[in-house]
């Protein structure tokens, strides 16, 4: 049996229906699944049950969570019983709050949301954020992976640098993933695919590239058989906090 892609399909889809058919249509050729917080507060827990169906894909919870430590605890917890195998937080919610998930949902991988794909220079300037978004992406990743974050979330122009500054232990999901000649939307970090897993992602969230195409499955068997065609990645090399976290800063 052919290995399924590093593909998080995102099934930004206007009913369950469609996107139990999405997830069924994509699971042979793609490792996971991902929903949103649109659909997953229309439906409820219900959905993940209905876009997994018998199929033993990975279902991406991406309801990116942002609150005070304790509530972020409740809602993990309330979570995890779902048995996803990702959840986002943001990790502007600071070390504590994401401490608090990480233990509400051992069997969870929590990944820490740094800077929205959406987000440019300018827009971190108007928050208030120090930039630009590289450096702020670099250093909300130390926190998260310092207070116990498993997984990060950056757009594939940061993923090389991420990667340095966390070592090889962490997983780098990476949305504004584009093929060539796609619109890129509401994204404005973008790469495509072959360029994310070279700058070190191991998961590219993709989502109307695939769910818009005339047949979604014919679209998430192209872009994995494009994907298996590029030559594997060197193993990253143990860099600062590959072994005790990320890389601390004198």
């Amino acid at each position: 049996m052919t290995a399924t892609a590093p593909i998080a399909v995102a099934l930004d889809a206007p009913d369950l229906e469609t996107a139990a058919r999405w997830a069924s249509l994509v699971t042979p050729h793609v490792s996971t699944v991902k929903v949103g917080l649109e659909l997953y507060l229309r439906y409820g827990p219900d959905v993940v049950a209905s876009v997994r169906g018998a199929s033993r894909v990975q279902v991406f919870l991406d309801l990116k969570l942002h609150d005070i430590p304790a509530t972020v605890r409740g809602a993990a917890r309330a979570v995890a019983r779902l048995k996803p195998a990702y959840l986002t937080v943001h990790a502007a919610g600071g070390p504590a709050m994401i401490r608090e998930a990480v233990e509400a949902a051992p069997e969870t991988t929590v990944a820490a949301v740094t800077v929205l794909t959406s987000l440019g220079d300018a827009d971190l300037a108007a928050l208030g954020m120090a930039g630009p978004a590289s450096d702020a992406v670099r250093r909300l990743a130390a926190l998260s992976v310092g207070a116990g974050a498993r997984a990060l979330v950056c757009s594939p122009q940061e993923a090389a640098a991420v990667r340095a500054e966390v070592g090889p232990g962490i997983t780098l999901i990476t949305p504004g993933v584009r093929p060539a000649g796609a619109a890129s939307h509401d994204q404005t970090r973008i790469a495509t695919p072959e360029a994310a897993l070279s700058a070190g992602a191991d998961l590219l969230v993709i989502g109307r590239p695939i769910t818009g195409a005339p047949d979604p499955g014919a679209a998430a068997a192209a872009l994995a058989a494009a994907l298996r065609r590029r030559p594997e990645r060197a193993a990253p090399a143990a860099g600062p906090g590959s072994a005790e976290g990320p890389a601390r800063r004198t």
